[in-house]
């Protein structure tokens, strides 16, 4: 079983109350990989939004490491709302444990506990305009702006 404090590292469960958190830990899943394993793979279809509870993976992008993630990231998140194929691979860097919740785990919240659905989806998408902002800073260029003539 997971232990409910661990939810409390992850902002995606922020604001839930405790009989909310109670209702939806037996919907998720404990995983372990070992090191070198695809978790999700670019292209692929993925049904998960994933939470790194020990260990460390890497995002790859046609085989470039767009960045590293350790306890307490998420990933998948994107394919939970947009259910096109994969945009990224996760690759375990070292040995990693995660916890999940699958899309239909989420619509059975969504049957269940409207309220619920509404804060983790609220969460969710401030969670991805976090790592949108941040990979805009990554991609900024030191050089500056100049006028075009």
């Amino acid at each position: 079983m997971i232990d409910p404090i661990v939810l409390g590292q992850y902002s995606f469960f922020d604001g839930l109350e405790q009989d909310q958190i109670d209702y939806i830990l037996p919907l998720m899943q404990q995983e372990e990989f070992e090191a070198g394993v695809d978790i999700i793979t670019e292209g692929k279809h993925n049904d998960r939004i994933y939470f790194v509870i020990e260990g460390n993976v890497a995002v790859l992008k046609q085989g470039i490491i767009l960045m590293r993630l350790g306890k307490g990231d998420v990933f998948g998140e994107l394919e939970v709302l947009d259910v096109s194929p994969v945009e990224a691979t996760i690759k375990t860097i070292a040995s990693t444990k995660v916890i999940s919740l699958s899309i239909d785990a989420l619509g059975e919240i969504f049957e269940k506990n409207l309220k619920a659905y509404a804060f983790l989806l609220t969460n969710l998408a401030r969670d991805v305009s976090r790592r949108l902002r941040y990979m805009d800073d990554k991609l900024v260029d030191d050089v500056r702006y100049t006028e075009w003539s």
